[in-house]
């Protein structure tokens, strides 16, 4: 009797989690009979993913930050590279993650193990000459970008545009009051949404100055009300602990980022995926980002884009501020939040080219169309 075909699934922060489960749940749609392992988060681990680490073991950003967390990284790379050598999945899914995943592609690739990748390195940003890397060790990329399949394609990598997953994982379209409704906020409170990202790196260095800069706008707003979304991976203790003597007192809610920036009259948001999340709920938003000094200078000599955002890089020009490393002050994120929190001129200009970019990704349907992809990939006779 044959055993059921099993997939690797490895999947890094958040997003990745999210992204993964979806493409888990869609799989287990067509082939009910598909068993899973690997590594992932919560998301994953519902969908019935046997996990093996905790993907937030290897969750971290920047150079300074993944140092003194090597041992343990490499460590979680053999085991899942072992984990493949004994069970021989039929197929690989490795979602985000690069530096971590093309390393795992590689002793998979050694063991005959077909490599599908579910939302590709920004290798187009920069360290382009990744690309004869994952020519060589994947099988099928499966890019969330719809620029992505052009470029992979023109380097000889296999690669399908299946869509965006985020498309589908933002809520519909609905009034401030609305979701201000469903989030048990006040109805008519000025609203601003501070997403501070879901690293604790990310809290320490960004954190502060959006506090800073909400201070000076509480005092300007009277009764506004600050809402803060709370990652999986974030204690809400350090996000209370840091509006500590700033008279601002924020709302957490639990996850429900879109839903957040929905109910807010303008957000302000750390660059990455929340970005893009933020900006298909249609509310004016300022990106902000700051890394280590050795970790920006590395990445500005390796940059080969003009912008950082998402919805920036979509429209091909500047429809949202990015406020990076040391333009990223209280006094320019509130500056920047005054400019689009009212109606008129700079507000609706932004709200434009926020429907533009929304109309780039395409439709619904990213993970069934992904799975499609992935199942093609199973050796005959496994089908």
């Amino acid at each position: 009797m044959t055993t059921p075909p099993r997939i690797l699934v490895v999947a890094g922060e958040a997003s990745g989690d999210t992204h993964a489960a979806e493409l888990v749940a869609a799989l287990r749609a067509r082939r009910p009979d598909l068993t899973f392992f690997g590594m992932g988060g919560a998301r994953l681990a519902a969908q019935g993913v046997e996990q093996l680490f905790d993907a937030r073991e290897v969750s971290v950003m920047g150079i300074t930050e993944v140092l003194p967390r090597i041992p343990r990284i490499l460590q979680i790379l053999k085991g899942l590279a072992q984990a493949a050598a004994d069970r021989r999945p039929d197929v690989a899914i490795l979602v985000d993650i690069p530096d971590f995943n093309l390393r795992l592609a590689k002793k998979l690739k050694a063991l005959g193990i077909p490599v599908a990748y579910y939302v590709s390195p920004m290798i187009w940003a920069w360290r382009r000459g990744r690309v004869r890397t994952i020519k060589r060790l994947v099988d099928r990329m499966l890019c969330i970008l719809p620029f992505e399949e052009e470029f992979y394609r023109e380097a000889g990598v296999s690669a399908r545009y299946v869509g965006s997953p985020v498309v589908e994982q933002v809520p519909a379209s609905d009034t401030a009051t609305a979701f201000r409704e469903r989030l048990g906020l006040a109805k008519e409170a000025p609203t601003l949404a501070l997403l501070p990202g879901s690293r604790m790196s990310e809290i320490r260095r960004l954190l502060p100055d959006m506090v800073e800069a909400t201070k000076r706008l509480a005092a300007e707003r009277p009764g506004l009300q600050v809402v803060v979304p709370v990652a999986p991976t974030i204690d809400r203790a350090e996000i209370t602990s840091r509006f500590e003597g700033s008279g601002v007192t924020p709302i957490l809610v639990e996850g429900r980022a879109p839903e957040v920036v929905g109910a807010s009259d303008a957000a302000v948001v750390a660059s990455g995926t929340a970005v893009l999340e933020a900006g298909l709920m249609q509310r004016p938003l300022v990106v902000v980002y700051r890394v280590s000094l050795i970790t920006y200078w590395v990445g500005r000599l390796m940059l080969k884009v003009a912008f950082v955002s998402l919805i920036n890089l979509l429209a091909g020009r500047r429809v949202v501020p990015e406020l990076l490393q040391g333009e990223m002050t209280p006094e320019r994120i509130a500056e920047e939040v005054r400019r689009v929190w009212m109606p008129g001129a700079p507000r609706e200009e932004m709200l434009q080219g926020l429907a533009e970019m929304r109309g780039r990704l395409g439709e619904t349907g990213a993970a069934a169309r992904a799975a499609e992809s992935v199942l093609e990939l199973l050796p005959p006779g496994r089908v």
